[in-house]
């Protein structure tokens, strides 16, 4: 399984509801996508819930197989995605541990934290514990889905979640919350 997900930074003053729209006419694009395990359609805004520092276009991915990434991003929709808004970079890691409850379309909110991982780590020892954290997080009737996995180019982690509801946990400059607009499975 591989995560992908891209950031798109919209301006300040950027009107939001042109994503809701987007995301409304075409999330249900995605729908069955071969090897596709979850697209979450993710949004941030700079005013409004969630609130952050910037208005964001963030769609997360869950790939079961590489397969289905390469046939997305060399498919239509990212073509027009990146005809709309540019060229993104597109941040992947490896996962380690990923799980979801058949509700995972129910999801309202996702948050996403990424953590640099410390050089010479027992990367064998990391990946037990954040595999195990990852399991325990679904236990959460709040918890829709979770994702563990690692970058080893910058070294980072990622610990991703599906919510029902806004997240309690508190955050840190590492963790973003997104609002979801839709979710598709493959």
């Amino acid at each position: 399984m591989i995560a992908m997900q891209y950031s798109l930074l919209l301006p300040a003053d950027y009107d939001m509801g042109t994503i809701d729209r987007r995301i409304a006419e075409r999330g249900h694009l995605t729908d069955g996508f071969p090897g596709l395990a979850f697209k979450a359609y993710l949004h941030a805004r700079k005013q409004g819930m969630p609130s952050t520092s910037d208005n964001l276009y963030a769609p997360f991915y869950l790939w079961n197989t590489t397969e289905g990434m390469n046939e997305f991003l060399c498919g239509p929709g990212f073509l027009g995605l990146t005809q709309s808004f540019g060229w993104p970079s597109v941040r992947t890691w490896s996962v380690w541990h990923a799980e979801m409850s058949q509700e995972v379309a129910r999801a309202q909110y996702a948050m996403r934290e990424t953590v640099l991982i410390t050089p010479h780590a027992d990367l064998s020892s990391l990946r037990r514990v954040e595999s195990e954290r990852s399991r325990e997080l679904l236990s959460s009737r709040d918890i829709l889905a979770t994702v563990a996995g690692f970058e080893p180019t910058s070294w980072s982690l990622v610990r991703f979640q599906l919510w029902s509801k806004i997240p309690d946990r508190p955050l840190d400059g590492q963790a973003q919350i997104y609002g979801v607009g839709h979710v598709s499975t493959g």
